[in-house]
């Protein structure tokens, strides 16, 4: 009996110590760092980098953190910032050919220059100064022009286009700031590990910046600031996501049918092996990820050889007929089947094994040509100008349908019609004054009622020189539409010579639009497997959100005066001082008197032996005396130089009257 109540109380306390650590567990620090790539059809590599960093909140954990970016805790804490998002993006995203229906376009795919949005945790009224506050010490942690982000002419205030109906919200954007190695240092020092250890080595910048498409992304969610929930503290996740063309490293053999995709390897990416893991870090993976339609096609090569068996190609795929990788995967997940006809698969390596002695450089090599496309929106959109002059013209978005039927079974009315939701933002700055009454809707090149299409609107009319135009709006199309085009008239405003930028000639931006589907996610649906919640990737690939497209960005040309008119100017009124002060100085300076006196003695001077014989002989020949020279006419001259004094001041004069 003793003994029987000896180890009931060994396991009563082996369960409350296993409690208690699993509750420390829950409070302290971790980081995680993830590499996914993925082979696209055009022969390129999509390289996404995922850290993310967590802190429990203060209240329970203090102010002083091992892992946590220390800059971005007192930003958090100092302006009040429930969330945050801030990327910096150079070239723009393929949505043709690089996908628009999978989670890390939709998240991870930016308009070009510098996006910001935040929301506060501040009364409405000291939102405005938060936002100010924040933008300049960003600028600063960045070393880029978010400052710019400040006047209230940069900036607006959606109301459900990024948060459902948050107030506290602002939105700014910079399409033509530079994105360059500068920006990326103070990014990656926000890193545990820097770029010294782990998966950051790999960020070589002449690897990065040379490819078609870099976007570094950082993203905040704190909830510091409610005290009635339960409070998990501050989540910062960071990524790196680059287009990469990779360097050949097979034959590349061509086919009548297609062309033989390059070889690639993590060396011939980034020029760099990966050493080992950051030992900061609870998780480092890399992840080969293979879209649906590129396994259905290997589906295919694997049937014509009498390999049906789709788990034959799952349990053999670094020796797989088509493909072949250098290193054998720790385990390969598998996406459940949606509506798709086949799914997506994820080869998942860790860097556990491996160190400096051994790095980890892994090689995916093709073995035959395969051709494959990626997941598409629901409507591929373009925005671009109408019209001609520097007067008055025209935005149009068109959205065109790609032909996908399952997307048609998004919405289905109480009339038993199928509707697709489109949400669409869009801020243009101040100078261009759009007409908000003006626009049109045309479905399949027919003109339609506003009521039968439009929903509800978010209008905000731009105010010169105080705030820009803003416009949300919520379309509710039939899905079996082919073409929808918008259009919105505006003239062109005149800003003051101080107003223009030093490259005005090139044109004005207007920033991309956002192109919303909120009732179409899109999300991994990978099967239930309880390691994969530890991985921070796989979970946020899991995450349900809306399909989103950034349009391009417009350039709009303004009427531009001529800079070198007063360069012109400058010019001729100092050559004209300069003559007419020169004239003056040297009318005042010159002495007659002293002028007239050595001209005289110059004269009396003979100029020399022969001279003086010359001049005696011809007064003989001519029976005259020799006769001194006449004296100066230096007094006419003085006459003639004055007059011209009083006629070029007289000049000077008129100018300064009429054009001073």
């Amino acid at each position: 009996m003793v003994r029987l109540r000896s180890i009931l109380l060994f396991l009563l306390l082996f369960k409350s110590f296993g409690s208690i650590i699993a509750e420390e567990e829950d409070q302290i620090e971790q980081f995680s760092e993830a590499l996914l790539l993925r082979p696209l059809p055009d022969r390129k590599v999509l390289a996404h980098f995922h850290f993310e960093s967590k802190v429990p909140p203060t209240r329970t954990h203090g102010s002083h953190h091992h892992l946590f970016p220390k800059s971005i805790y007192q930003l958090v804490h100092k302006f009040r910032v429930r969330e945050m998002e801030l990327s910096f993006t150079q070239g723009r995203w393929n949505y043709a050919r690089w996908g628009g229906h999978d989670p890390i376009s939709s998240r991870n795919a930016k308009p070009p220059g510098v996006e910001l949005w935040a929301t506060f945790d501040v009364p409405q009224h000291q939102v405005d100064a938060s936002w100010r506050n924040l933008t300049h010490a960003l600028s600063g942690l960045f070393c880029a022009s978010i400052n710019f982000l400040e006047s209230s002419t940069a900036y607006s205030s959606p109301q459900w286009s990024f948060k459902s109906f948050a107030t506290n919200i602002r939105y700014g954007t910079l399409p033509r700031e530079a994105v360059c190695t500068e920006n990326l240092t103070p990014w990656l020092k926000l890193l545990p590990c820097r770029d010294k250890a782990g998966l950051s080595a790999l960020m070589d910048r002449p690897s990065i910046y040379r490819g078609f498409y870099h976007s570094q992304r950082l993203h905040l969610v704190s909830n510091e600031f409610d005290l009635a929930a339960a409070s998990s503290g501050m989540v910062l996740e960071q990524t790196l996501t680059v287009v990469l063309q990779p360097v050949t490293l097979g034959s590349g053999m061509t086919s009548s049918v297609a062309i033989q995709q390059p070889s690639w390897s993590l060396s011939s990416l980034f020029g760099r092996k990966v050493s080992g893991r950051c030992v900061l870090s609870n998780a480092s993976n890399v992840y080969v990820q293979l879209e649906p339609d590129l396994v259905s096609e290997l589906k295919t090569i694997s049937e014509t050889q009498q390999q049906s068996d789709v788990e034959n190609l799952i349990a053999q795929a670094w020796s797989d007929t088509s493909f072949e990788m250098s290193e054998s995967a720790v385990r390969v997940i598998q996406e459940a089947n949606g509506f798709q006809k086949e799914s997506s698969l994820l080869y998942e390596f860790s860097l556990e094994n491996f160190s400096d002695s051994k790095p980890f450089d892994l090689e995916f090599r093709w073995k035959r040509p395969v051709t494959w496309s990626s997941q598409l929106a629901p409507l591929q959109a373009r925005r671009f100008l109408m019209g001609s002059g520097n007067e008055r013209g025209a935005i149009a978005i068109s959205l065109k349908s790609v032909g996908r039927s399952e997307y048609a079974k998004s919405s289905v009315n109480e009339e038993g019609r199928c509707s697709l939701r489109v949400d669409l933002f869009q801020v243009v700055p101040w100078y261009v004054k759009v007409y908000y009454h003006t626009l049109k809707v045309f479905l399949d090149e027919r003109l339609h009622s506003l009521a039968d299409v439009v929903e509800r609107t978010n209008v905000s009319p731009s105010e010169d020189k105080v705030s820009p135009g803003l416009m949300e709006i919520a379309l509710r199309l039939p899905c079996d539409v082919h073409s929808v085009i918008l259009t919105l008239e505006f003239d062109k405003g005149f800003l003051h010579i101080d107003e223009y930028p030093p490259d005005a000639n090139q044109g004005f931006d207007i920033p991309s639009a956002l192109i919303r589907f909120p009732e179409i996610k899109t999300k991994m649906h990978l099967f239930e497997d309880k390691s994969a919640c530890k991985s921070p990737i796989l979970s946020k690939l899991q995450e349900e959100s809306p399909v989103l497209w950034y349009t391009e960005v417009l350039l709009v040309p303004l009427t531009t005066p001529d800079f070198s008119m007063p360069y012109n100017v400058i010019t001729i009124t100092c050559t004209v001082f300069a003559l007419y002060f020169g004239s003056l100085l040297n009318a005042l300076r010159r002495r007659v008197e002293e002028e007239e006196r050595l001209l005289k003695s110059k004269a009396a001077m003979p100029s020399g032996p022969i001279g003086v014989l010359l001049s005696k002989l011809s007064a003989k020949l001519r029976g005259k005396p020799l006769e001194p020279p006449p004296p100066s006419s230096s007094s006419k001259v003085s006459y003639k130089l004055i007059l011209r004094v009083i006629l070029v001041a007289g000049i000077a004069a008129a100018w300064q009257y009429f054009y001073g």
